[in-house]
């Protein structure tokens, strides 16, 4: 089949339907809301499956070893959406891929929804990882493909899109969280299961009408030589890692705490030689060079960032579980409804800041300042957490605090999270612009690699020391990066 062009692929898409957007809006839209509701509906419920006893259905782990694993988990999401933009850009396309990580994503919850071992938990982040890291990227470049760069709606469309994302995160926990902490969390899981396989049967039965030819071509295509080489090539490697996974399990040598180390150190290695190849490409100026330059400090902020708000379904799930007043006026509320704070927020208040910044045009803060900004108020969401904290026991904690905390960040993550990407693609090297998404998810990846080994240092007894050094370390590099920009700006 021929590579049509940009405008021939847009003459294929309907192009009103869905309030005035692209019908292909619809279809991306509710298969974003699915994965997302089955994502982190599984999310708001696993790190409770892992440490409740077996009494109550738990797999009866530590505490600490259940964060480090959420963290983990989290972490090889955003690693594996590298794989995910290769396999649309070299081999499969986009409309495929989709389809690919969605069928992937629905058997790891099918796999959770069934009482099993460790084994069968690790089973079920395989799939869910791999699905993941497919599908999420690709998404979001059909919806870029919906439009033309100039056209007007083009902006209001990824905001509708992300809406859907956000409604999906919204809803979950109420219904996934409910159902896998009060009943079962099988019955949780399955629920979050059929959530993917809805998205998926509605975008595989709307998809041929509604998005035309965007997402079918593949961009650059692997050579038939190219493609037995990696054929062989992935074989071979596929063959010798599973060896050595076996023989390092059956001998000891692999347990969770060492493999949570590797993807820890492989958190930071990877983005490390990213901005290295790009550094020394020949292919990158001496102006892309002083910009990429100009971006690692935007890097860290990022990651520091993303290491507070990633702890709200980590350290922060454990302290609405254990010393959280769950009773509201006579009502219990399941602690993994909290998961549901950060996407209400989002939904409120970045309808908001897109007027906000509008309005302000010119005027409006500088991408460092918005960082900078963004990691300060991370850092005072986990300062404000002392007031509570101090002297805290059993049930003590007043809901409401951890509803501040969560507002708090959320707004830093409003500040700096719509930017990040905008800042990564502008400053980004031209010949590495197709993987500059893959760059800024790999922030997040850190971080979540560095929170992996932070929440060990967690504990009840030091939780105040715990959120004091990691608020004012927080706060600190966000004012280092608040005087760089202002002296960048002399």
């Amino acid at each position: 089949m021929m590579k049509m062009t940009r405008e021939e692929i847009m003459a294929t898409i309907p192009q009103k339907g869905f309030f005035g957007h692209p019908k292909g809006l619809l279809t991306l839209f509710s298969i974003e809301f699915w994965e997302r509701f089955s994502y982190y509906g599984m999310r708001a419920i696993l790190i409770y499956y892992i440490y409740y006893e077996t009494t109550r259905g738990g797999l009866g782990l530590s505490e600490t070893t259940a964060a480090s694993i959420m963290s983990i988990y989290g972490s090889l999401v955003y690693m594996s959406t590298i794989i995910g933009g290769w396999l649309a850009d070299r081999i499969l396309g986009s409309r495929s891929t989709i389809i690919m990580g969605g069928i992937l994503i629905a058997f790891g919850h099918i796999a959770l929804s069934f009482p099993g071992s460790v084994t069968a938990l690790f089973v079920s982040m395989a799939l869910i990882i791999a699905g993941s890291g497919i599908l999420k990227p690709n998404l979001a470049n059909i919806v870029g493909d919906l439009y033309t760069k100039e056209d007007y709606r083009r902006d209001a469309g990824f905001s509708i899109f992300y809406t859907g994302a956000n409604a999906g995160a919204l809803l979950a926990p109420l219904v996934v969280g409910t159902l896998g902490q009060k009943y079962n969390f099988h019955l949780g899981f399955a629920i979050a299961a059929i959530g993917m396989i809805l998205g998926l049967i509605w975008y595989i039965f709307t998809s041929r009408k509604t998005l035309g030819e965007a997402g079918r071509f593949i961009p650059n295509p692997i050579s038939a030589e190219e493609k037995k080489k990696l054929t062989k090539w992935f074989s071979f490697s596929g063959i010798a890692l599973a060896l050595i996974v076996t023989i390092a399990i059956t001998t000891g040598f692999l347990t969770i705490g060492v493999f949570t180390n590797i993807i820890s150190i492989l958190g930071f290695l990877i983005p490390t030689a990213y901005f290295v190849v790009m550094y020394n490409s020949k292919k990158t100026t001496a102006v892309e060079k002083s910009r990429l330059l100009a971006y690692i400090p935007l890097f860290i902020t990022a990651i520091c960032f993303w290491s507070i708000q990633e702890q709200g379904s980590t350290i922060f799930a454990q302290i609405a579980d254990k010393q959280t007043d769950l009773s509201i006026g006579g009502f219990l509320i399941a602690s993994s409804w909290f998961q549901s704070i950060n996407p209400v927020y989002i939904v409120i208040f970045a309808p908001l800041f897109a007027v906000l910044w509008t309005k302000l045009g010119k005027r409006q803060p500088t991408t460092p300042v918005k960082f900078a900004l963004g990691v300060i108020l991370a850092g005072l969401s986990f300062l404000i957490m002392l007031i509570p904290l101090t002297g805290a026991s059993s049930g003590s904690i007043n809901p409401l605090w951890l509803v501040l905390s969560f507002f708090v960040v959320t707004v830093g993550e409003l500040l700096l999270s719509p930017v990040g990407a905008s800042a990564t693609t502008k400053l980004a090297p031209a010949a590495f612009a197709s993987q500059t998404m893959s760059v800024w998810y790999l922030s997040n990846a850190a971080a979540q690699a560095l929170n992996a080994q932070l929440v060990k240092l967690y504990d009840v007894n030091t939780q105040v020391q715990y959120f004091m050094i990691i608020g004012i370390v927080s706060i600190g590099i966000g004012v280092i990066l608040l005087l760089l920009s202002k002296k960048n700006m002399h």
